[in-house]
């Protein structure tokens, strides 16, 4: 298995579990899949509603006495309404409780946005905080309370544009170890993955694999089937491994983490062994192609531009829209 090695030489399996939209006794039962089938790398967040059943899941397999505390690297996040003064380290307690304990390996700001603090999902203007009420720098000082505290081992944020976190870097004391973004093959983000490798901050991919799952209000109109593109069929079909692996792989020859969900003991099991699989640089120059800018998370669903919450990604300036037009006129040509 592939890892990635922070600068206090701890290390992450490149494939994690993901866990988002996993609830009850079924994401308890995955995480155990999971620990079983080799997996050392979990992820959740607050937001997410299992960190209690994870945490039971952790405490049964620590308990049986084969797998321990320190060999798994655990993620928790903080969500949207716990980002003002005196508010993280509490939030962070709480994930901790949850989980049954005593620290957690990398903690993540959820969303560059800001909640009031009663507000779990906001339904109008006034639940939220600006950036100038509530500046990212302000959340960030008490996350870095959290490493320096031992409350979290590591520290990084999520859905970050590189402009945001070359701000953030240049006021920050301690940098952020990773930034947990939407990643694969139609979203490859070359110029946040080369910002992100000049400074050491690692990256994590989410929802490899096009969360299909997800709800259907946060899905568009005739959204591409990552698991239903030729390409990657071919480069499957060539490795006799399935798409999904292929599309986990990929992660990993890139130098990121990448976190698949899945209940499914066997799609569980199938996902880790993707890590065997090596791909040469034909197959990643074919898969490199197929970039389109492509979101399946758009983010648009926190966007309030009377508190500055315009464009979450920092993606919508002309010079951005230019980039995609190009590119889907090329695809045009090529078609």
């Amino acid at each position: 298995m592939k890892t990635l090695q922070f600068s206090n030489k701890d290390t992450m399996h490149c494939i994690g579990l993901g866990t988002w939209k996993a609830k009850g006794n079924e994401v308890k039962q995955a995480v155990k899949d999971a620990l079983y089938a080799g997996y050392r790398h979990i992820d959740t967040a607050a937001v997410y509603g299992n960190e209690t059943e994870i945490g039971e899941a952790l405490a049964e397999v620590f308990a049986e006495g084969n797998i321990f505390r320190e060999d798994v690297f655990i993620t928790s996040k903080l969500w949207n309404n716990a980002h003002k003064e005196g508010q993280v380290i509490p939030a962070l307690q709480q994930s901790l409780d949850r989980l049954q304990l005593d620290y957690l390996d990398l903690y993540l700001i959820h969303w560059p946005v800001a909640f009031k603090g009663n507000v779990d999902y906001p339904q109008k203007p006034s639940d939220y905080y600006s950036l100038e009420e509530v500046p990212i720098i302000e959340t960030w000082k008490q996350m870095e309370t959290a490493k320096e505290s031992g409350m979290a081992r590591h520290i990084g944020v999520s859905n970050f544009s590189d402009i945001k976190l070359k701000d953030l870097v240049s006021k920050a004391k301690l940098k952020p170890e990773m930034n947990q973004v939407e990643l694969h093959p139609l979203l490859q983000q070359d110029d946040l993955l080369a910002y992100c490798r000049s400074e050491n901050i690692f990256m994590t991919a989410y929802s490899p694999l096009g969360s299909g799952d997800r709800s259907e209000a946060m899905k568009g109109e005739d959204e591409p089937n990552l698991l239903d593109i030729e390409t990657i069929k071919k480069v499957a079909r060539k490795h006799n491994a399935s798409v999904g692996q292929i599309l986990i792989a990929w992660h990993c020859h890139r130098g990121t983490a990448v976190i698949p969900k899945s209940t499914s003991k066997e799609h569980i099991e199938e996902n880790f062994k993707a890590a065997r699989i090596e791909l040469d640089e034909t197959d990643m120059k074919e898969i490199a192609a197929l970039d389109e800018c492509r979101r399946f998370i758009t983010g648009e669903f926190f966007e309030e531009p009377s508190k500055g919450y315009r464009d979450i990604y920092d993606e919508k300036s002309p010079i951005v829209e230019g980039i995609k037009e190009g590119i889907a006129k090329v695809k045009d040509l090529l078609s």
